[in-house]
């Protein structure tokens, strides 16, 4: 299984490089305006209606592959194995007897604060 899980994330982490470069190759709408004026845009290693369209195609294709190897690590990682011993939250990494009661608390008294009614200390002159 780590096998498979170490193959599926190495697609993965191609695919994103993939995609993002194939986006940044690609053209924006306002490229042909360019073109058509003659700044010399239009020259590419694919033609200037190829480039488009395998670039594009490309795109897809590594989109399909992103999206199926998602699926499948979220397939794979289904979650923490029921017989499994490691715990599955904060609170069960706590042992049992750690949560006892302890007197280090110290809660002042009521005769304490009666120095003033509003609850605030008294500022010396």
């Amino acid at each position: 299984m780590p096998v498979l899980y170490s193959v599926l994330m190495t697609i993965q982490v191609l695919s994103a490089i993939s995609i993002v470069v194939l986006v940044l190759l690609q053209q924006g709408k306002g490229a042909d305006m360019g073109a058509a004026f003659g700044s010399g845009s239009a020259g590419s290693v694919f033609g200037a209606a190829g480039s488009a369209n395998f670039l594009s195609r490309t795109t897809a294709v590594a989109a399909t592959v992103f999206f199926l190897t998602t699926l499948a690590l979220a397939y794979t990682n289904k979650g923490p194995n029921i017989e499994s011993s490691a715990p599955v939250g904060i609170m069960e990494a706590i042992p049992e007897g750690a949560a006892q009661e302890d007197d280090s608390i110290v809660i002042p008294d009521e005769e304490s604060n009666s120095e003033t009614d509003s609850g605030a200390s008294k500022i010396p002159d």
